[in-house]
C-alpha cells in the first residue's frame, strides 16, 4: 500500500519544517561536488534558517550540467553509482543524472505513490508502452507498479497491432503512453475489429514527457473510454513522478518532501506572486548522488490556490503551458505552440495530427500550419474544405494575435512518430544563413 498518510497529510508547518531539514541536508550533500563547492558558499556547511533564504542562492542551469559533463555534480563515489539517465540531445554534451541505489529506490517509491492517488491497486495490469533505457519514463513508472504489487508488462513503445494484441488479452487496465501514440494508436483498432470501449478492460491511462493540452487529454479520455492523468517530471530531478494528477484531476500534486518549488519571473529571476504564472524551479531534498539546488526547469506553471478535495496538502501545480526556451516570436509576437494545439483541437472537422512551420519570407515571419482532417471532411465539396480553412484560419488568429497560413492534409498523411512528437519545425536561421 503507497497510501502515505502521514506524509501526503500532513499539516504545512510541519511540512515547511521537514523540508528546511531535508534542505539543509541536500545542501550540505551538493557541497561535496565540484560544481557546487565554490557556488554555495556558507550555506553548504551551515545550511539555512528560513526556507525563504534560499532565493539568496544560485540558479543552476541546464548549460551548468551540460559544462560540468560529465562528473561535475557528482557528490559520491563512483563505485556507488548504479545508474545514469541522460535526457535527449543532439549537439554538444549530454546532460547525464547520477542515482545511487537509494536514489532508485526512492523514486520507485514516489511513482508508485502518483500511481496509488489515481486509484491503481495490486490487482490492475499494468502494460508500460514508454521506452525504456537512457530515457526515465518507462523504467520510472515500471519501478514504481512493482513497488505496488502490480503485473507489469514492459511492452515499450512501437508495434502498435501488437500493443492491441496485448491490451485485449492480457486484459490490461492501466497503460504508460505518451499522449500523440495514444492517438496514434486509436487508429489501428478499426483494422484489429476491435472496439477500445467495449473489448479492451482500460480504465486508466498517464500520458506526459511531451507537451499536450487540455483538448488532447479530453479526447483520448473520450476516444477509450477511461480516466486520463497528466504526470510531470524531467530527467534533472528523477524523471517521472515530480508532480501528479490525484483522482480529483485538480491540478498536479508536487511532491513537496521531496521537491522545495519555486515559481520565477522568467526575465528577472524574482520569484512571482503566489497564484501567478512564471517558470517552474526544483530542488531536490532527498538526492544522494546528484543533488540539484534551484534548477531551472524552463517550464511555465503556476501553484494553484485553496487544498484539493482529496485531502492531500502538498501544493499542486497547474498544468504545464509551456516551457520558456520553446517559445516562439513571429514578428514580435511571443506564441507558444501548444496555443495552436489547444484552439486546433477544439474544432471537430480536425484531425490528431498537425505541424507547425515557420519561414522567413521577404525579411518577415510567415507561419504555416498543416493539419490532418477527419476523413468525411476529406471527402466532402471544394467549398467545405474552403469554409474549414477559413475557420481554422479565423480561430488561430484570435488566439495567437497572428494569421497564420493554413494548409489542410488528408488523414494519415503528416509525419508520426512512436517517440516524441516533433511539431514546430523552425526554418528561419537556414534561411537567413543562406541570403
Amino acid at each position: 500500500m503507497y497510501w502515505q498518510k502521514e506524509i501526503e497529510t500532513m499539516d504545512r508547518s510541519t511540512l515547511a519544517g521537514l523540508q528546511l531539514q531535508r534542505l539543509n541536508e541536500s545542501l550540505r550533500q551538493a557541497g561535496r561536488s565540484a560544481f557546487y563547492g565554490g557556488s554555495l558558499g556558507a550555506a553548504a556547511s551551515k545550511g539555512l534558517s528560513d526556507l525563504k533564504e534560499i532565493a539568496r542562492l544560485p540558479f543552476t542551469t541546464k548549460d551548468d550540467l551540460r559544462n560540468a559533463f560529465p562528473y561535475g555534480f557528482l557528490t559520491v563515489d563512483l563505485e556507488e553509482v548504479i545508474r545514469l539517465h541522460s535526457s535527449s540531445g543532439t549537439t554538444g554534451n549530454p546532460t547525464v543524472v547520477f542515482h545511487t541505489a537509494r536514489d532508485i529506490d526512492e523514486w520507485g517509491n514516489l511513482i508508485a505513490r502518483c500511481m496509488y492517488t489515481t486509484g491503481v491497486r495490486k490487482q490492475d495490469v499494468f502494460q508500460n508502452m514508454m521506452g525504456y533505457g537512457l530515457f526515465t519514463g518507462g523504467l520510472g513508472f515500471h519501478y514504481g507498479a512493482e513497488k505496488l504489487g502490480v503485473m507489469t508488462i514492459p511492452i515499450g513503445p512501437g508495434n502498435s497491432k501488437r500493443q492491441i494484441w496485448f491490451l485485449k488479452h492480457l486484459k490490461a487496465t492501466v497503460v504508460h503512453i505518451l499522449p500523440s501514440y495514444a492517438l496514434r494508436l486509436y487508429s489501428f483498432f478499426e483494422e484489429m475489429e476491435v472496439d477500445p470501449r467495449k473489448d479492451l478492460h482500460l480504465r486508466i491511462a498517464f500520458i506526459g514527457a511531451e507537451p499536450h493540452s487540455e483538448e488532447i487529454r479530453r479526447k483520448i479520455e473520450e476516444l477509450y473510454g477511461i480516466k486520463v492523468y497528466n504526470s510531470y517530471g524531467l530527467s534533472e530531478m528523477c524523471g517521472p513522478g515530480v508532480a501528479f494528477e490525484c483522482e480529483r484531476q485538480a491540478g498536479l500534486h508536487l511532491w513537496e518532501d521531496h521537491f522545495y518549488p519555486e515559481i520565477i519571473d522568467p526575465a528577472s529571476g524574482e520569484v512571482v506572486p503566489e497564484g501567478e504564472q512564471g517558470e517552474l524551479v526544483l530542488t531536490t531534498l532527498t538526492r544522494q548522488a546528484m543533488p540539484l539546488i534551484r534548477y531551472r526547469t524552463r517550464d511555465l506553471t503556476r501553484f494553484l490556490p485553496g487544498e484539493c478535495p482529496c485531502g492531500r496538502t502538498h501544493r499542486r501545480i497547474d498544468r504545464i503551458t509551456g516551457r520558456s526556451d520553446d517559445m516562439l516570436i513571429i514578428n514580435g509576437v511571443n506564441i507558444f505552440p501548444i496555443q495552436i494545439e489547444k484552439t486546433l483541437m477544439a474544432i471537430p472537422e480536425i484531425g490528431h495530427n498537425y505541424l507547425i512551420e515557420i519561414h522567413k519570407e521577404n525579411f518577415m515571419d510567415k507561419l504555416s500550419v498543416k493539419v490532418e482532417i477527419n476523413e468525411e471532411v476529406f471527402h466532402g465539396t471544394l467549398a467545405e474544405l474552403e469554409k474549414l480553412q477559413g475557420k481554422a484560419v479565423t480561430a488561430l488568429r484570435a488566439e495567437l494575435g497572428v494569421t497564420p497560413v493554413v494548409k489542410l492534409a488528408e488523414p494519415s498523411s503528416l509525419p508520426v512518430t512512436e517517440g516524441k512528437a516533433q511539431r514546430v519545425f523552425d526554418y528561419r536561421h537556414r534561411e537567413e544563413g543562406s541570403r
